[in-house]
């Protein structure tokens, strides 16, 4: 008997963490710190629940096709829409937008990507740099939302920040390379 994919632990917790974005977003425009503290922890338990719900999976033999394709959409869907929060409350300054366009455009683009050469049956597999560029994505913006709670925390954020967008613009590249034969008309 096939499970209802979406009583499913592992997706439970991937819809949970798109969800979670709503009244993250929230805390953070009220412009209380408090409330940008409770923005904080949910923000951290919505990046933790990435590794719990992929270790979950594994671990429980709980895979299914929506979870495969909402894992990585809720992945994009915090962390784009987190930019455009933290963009709009001015809390990423005019330099910080660099590395951020960067993330916005390679998590838009490399999807698009996929979907155009999905239709040509090619498939680009996630690479293990492009799942450490998660990572360093969700910490970095962690560090720039805290930084209105830890003072002092700006040059280490903008670094964090500046290392995920080089390497997430590097893996789209990655990506663009294994991906140019079929894009060329090479790989017809």
């Amino acid at each position: 008997m096939t499970r209802n994919p979406l009583t499913l632990v592992p997706n439970i917790i991937t819809i949970a963490r798109i969800l979670a974005i709503v009244p993250i977003s929230a805390f953070i425009l009220a412009g209380d710190p408090i409330l940008r503290a409770v923005a904080l922890s949910l923000y951290v338990l919505a990046a933790v629940s990435d590794y719990l719900d992929g270790y979950l999976a594994r671990a429980w033999n709980q895979y299914s096709d929506l979870g495969r394709m909402l894992d990585p959409i809720a992945d994009k869907i915090l962390v784009i829409i987190l930019i455009t929060i933290l963009a709009w409350d001015h809390s990423l300054s005019a330099l910080d937008l660099i590395p951020a366009v960067a993330i916005l455009f390679r998590e838009t683009f490399i999807p698009g990507l996929r979907e155009f050469l999905g239709n040509k049956t090619v498939v680009l597999p996630v690479t293990q740099l492009a799942k450490w560029k998660t990572t360093i994505q969700l910490v970095a913006l962690a560090l720039v939302l805290a930084e209105a709670i830890i003072p002092g925390l700006t040059l280490v954020s903008d670094i964090v920040l500046w290392a995920a967008g080089i390497i997430t613009l590097w893996t789209g590249w990655q990506y663009l390379r294994a991906s140019w034969p079929h894009l060329s008309g090479i790989g017809k």
